[in-house]
C-alpha cells in the first residue's frame, strides 16, 4: 500500500512543501512514482519520516539526522547524550527566563515599576513582591489595601529607596532601644512605635490605633515576622508589641 504526498501530510502534521524538501536533499525519498510522477510514499517511508520527525523535535539539524539514519557508524546513543545535554541546559535557561517573567508581573500587579536588579538594589532580601498573592487574598477585599495599590502605583525607583532608608534608620534605633533594656512602655520606645505607625500611613494607606494594633499581634502571631524583627534583635518582636499596645493606649485613653 502506498500514500500520496497529500495523505503523508495530513498524517504526520507536516506540510507538503517540507515533504519536498526532504525528497530534494535526499533525506525522505518516496520509494515509488505513480504513472503521473507523483509521489507515492510506502510503510517503510512513513517509519523513516517517524524517525526524522522524533530527532527533528529534539532540535537535531538536517544533515546530523540523515548521518543518524543513514551512516553505518553513527552512535545514536552518544547523539542523543549530547542533545539531552544540550536541551537540558536550554531548559534551565528558559526557566530562569520564566522566573524573570514572572516576577516582572508580580511588580507591574503591585505598581513596583523596577527591574529585578533595582528591586535587590532598593530592597535586597525583602523584596516586597513576596508575599502579594497572599497578602490580595487576606486583604485585597479591604480600603487599606486598594489605597496601598495606589499610591504605591506611581512610586518611583527614588520613592523606594527613601520609604527603605527610614524604616532601616527606624530598624536601626529600634533596636538600640531593645539592645538598652529599656522597657515597651517608656517613652522612647512609645515615640517609636508611633513613628511605625505615622510611617505606613504616609507611604502605603492610613493605619488607625486599632489596626496598628492588630499589625502588632500579627508580628509574634505570624513567624515570619517574628523570625525577621528578631533577626534585627531577639526579643524585638514581643518588644514592639507591647510598645505598640502601650501607645495606642496612651494616644486613646480618654478618647
Amino acid at each position: 500500500m502506498s500514500y500520496s504526498v497529500g495523505q503523508v501530510a495530513g498524517f504526520a502534521g507536516v506540510t507538503v512543501r517540507t515533504l519536498h524538501h526532504y525528497d530534494a536533499i535526499g533525506l525522505l525519498q518516496p520509494s515509488e512514482r505513480s504513472h503521473a510522477g507523483h509521489r507515492r510514499y510506502s510503510d517503510a517511508d512513513l517509519e523513516r519520516l517517524q524517525r526524522i520527525l522524533f530527532y527533528r523535535e529534539l532540535g537535531f539539524p538536517l544533515d546530523e539526522v540523515a548521518a543518524l539514519l543513514d551512516d553505518p557508524d553513527a552512535d545514536p546513543r552518544e547523539h542523543l547524550r549530547r542533545r539531552h545535554a544540550a536541551l537540558t541546559a536550554r531548559i534551565e535557561k528558559l526557566q530562569q527566563m520564566a522566573a524573570a517573567v514572572e516576577h516582572a508581573m508580580e511588580a507591574r500587579r503591585m505598581g513596583i515599576d523596577l527591574t529585578p536588579e533595582e528591586r535587590f538594589e532598593v530592597f535586597g532580601d525583602m523584596d516586597p513582591v513576596r508575599y502579594e498573592e497572599e497578602t490580595e487574598q487576606r486583604w485585597g477585599h479591604t480600603e487599606a489595601y486598594a489605597e496601598s495599590r495606589r499610591r504605591t502605583a506611581s512610586y518611583t525607583k527614588e520613592d523606594w529607596q527613601r520609604i527603605k532608608a527610614e524604616m532601616d534608620d527606624w530598624q536601626q534605633r529600634y533596636a538600640a532601644v531593645v539592645a538598652a533594656g529599656e522597657p515597651p512602655s517608656g517613652e522612647t520606645a512609645m515615640d517609636l512605635a508611633e513613628e511605625h505607625r505615622q510611617h505606613i500611613s504616609r507611604w502605603y494607606f492610613e493605619v488607625p490605633y486599632e489596626m496598628h494594633r492588630c499589625f502588632a499581634d500579627m508580628y509574634v502571631s505570624d513567624e515570619r515576622f517574628t523570625a525577621y524583627y528578631d533577626g534585627l534583635r531577639p526579643g524585638l518582636a514581643a518588644h514592639l508589641r507591647q510598645a505598640i499596645h502601650a501607645n495606642a493606649e496612651r494616644r486613646t485613653a480618654g478618647v
